[in-house]
């Protein structure tokens, strides 16, 4: 803990947060919760709903890097009539979470202010906290959904609350400033908007001391493996027809999730040579970073995006990157730090990799690293969030 203000404690409310089920899930937002920590106390309340657990409640707690951790694993029923069972999931999320918020304050101290991470359920529930509690709440949007090529916000219901809990926030802040703009277009108005990205431990992800020179270049690809929004079938594509003219390439693709073996029986059905692919599974912390340094480019083929962590954390190691122009991407990418390329344009992606793989890349690595620890780095991120608790305090 600092000096600049240990009194004040903040409640962060993630929808997303890697749990006993999946170590993935919102990892973006508990680097978030470890910037603000640099400045004052957090605590996060996590729920999840878990349909073959026995016991209604189970609260797994923890204070890992000083963080009290609440994991609230609540039991979630079951039954045949979709209306009902909307129902039902919504009166038992909201039980669970006023039970966490209970067993928080008993077991530690109440918040001075709440971070909501992805709307809309926890949002409502933050505003419930508001009125009830007098306890001031700002927003911290991450999901796509509100963007066109998305367009997954629907529901009448679901927009007039988000309408509400948005206007009733004290800040909202986004990851892109295009997301910004996509929640403005749906008229989620709020006269405290700010644009604060994805955080990136700089001290973790660094570049190698000893860069190996290869005649192969090697790219990397990491997501979570879900092929709509990330397209890695584009990018097996495209290299089964690099494979066909040349031999002085390498992709690894890293990470798991819904389509990995869907993905990895695509590769076999192009008939991909081991030799150019390999599919490493998840790999995190320090073996994530020896992965990001053996690469020449990260290389991201995404349909839309906000502003994946892979970016910032490639930077950090001074690796540029190969992305489509999407999302908040090209508010970060430009052409000192690598390459845009069209959503969907196979082509240009093959045509890109072609080239470079006959040029010699110009990119400071040295440049690229001091750009992540100015704009991605946890003090700099966390005095972002940490001026605007002050000011809504204040």
């Amino acid at each position: 803990m600092t000096d600049i203000n240990p009194k004040i404690h903040v409640l962060f409310l993630p929808l997303w947060y890697p749990n006993k089920y999946d170590p993935m899930p919102g990892l973006f937002i508990e680097r978030h919760a470890r910037s603000v920590k640099q400045y004052c106390d957090v605590s996060v309340l996590y729920l999840h709903p878990d349909p073959e657990q026995k016991r209604n409640y189970l609260f797994e707690t923890n204070n890992d890097d000083n963080i009290y951790t609440i994991r609230l694993y609540y039991k979630h029923t079951k039954n045949n009539f979709p209306g009902l069972s909307q129902l039902i999931k919504t009166f038992q999320f909201y039980k669970a979470a006023l039970k966490g918020y209970i067993y928080l304050c008993k077991g530690k101290y109440k918040p001075h202010i709440v971070h909501v991470n992805v709307l809309t359920r926890l949002g409502a529930f933050a505003l419930f906290l508001k009125f009830m509690y007098g306890l001031p709440y700002i927003i911290t949007e991450h999901w796509s959904r509100y963007q066109t090529r998305v367009g997954t916000y629907k529901g009448l219901i679901r927009k007039i609350i988000t309408k509400i809990v948005v206007k009733r926030a004290s800040a909202v802040t986004t990851v892109s400033e295009d997301l910004k703009k996509a929640m403005l277009r749906h008229n989620l108005k709020n006269k405290n908007y700010h644009v604060i990205p994805n955080v990136v431990d700089t001290n973790l992800f660094f570049p190698s001391r000893i860069k190996q020179k290869n005649d192969i270049k090697n790219f990397i690809h990491v997501s979570c493996f879900d092929d709509k929004p990330k397209n890695i079938s584009g990018i097996l594509r495209v290299i089964k027809k690099l494979s066909a003219i040349r031999t002085d390439f390498k992709f690894t693709m890293i990470g798991n999730g819904p389509d990995y073996e869907n993905i990895t029986e695509y590769s076999n059905l192009l008939e991909i040579d081991s030799k150019f692919i390999s599919f490493t599974g998840l790999k995190e912390g320090v073996n994530l970073v020896n992965a990001i340094n053996k690469a020449d480019f990260m290389l991201l083929f995404s349909n839309y995006e906000n502003f994946p962590v892979v970016i910032p954390e490639s930077f950090s190691c001074g690796i540029p990157v190969i992305s489509t122009s999407v999302g908040g991407i090209p508010e970060h990418l430009s052409s000192d730090k690598g390459i845009l390329i069209e959503p969907g344009n196979e082509n240009q992606l093959f045509q890109t990799i072609n080239k470079l793989l006959d040029n010699n890349s110009n990119y400071n690595s040295e440049k690229l690293r001091q750009y992540a620890i100015d704009h991605f780095s946890y003090k700099v991120v966390g005095k972002q969030f940490f001026d605007i608790y002050m000011k809504v305090l204040n």
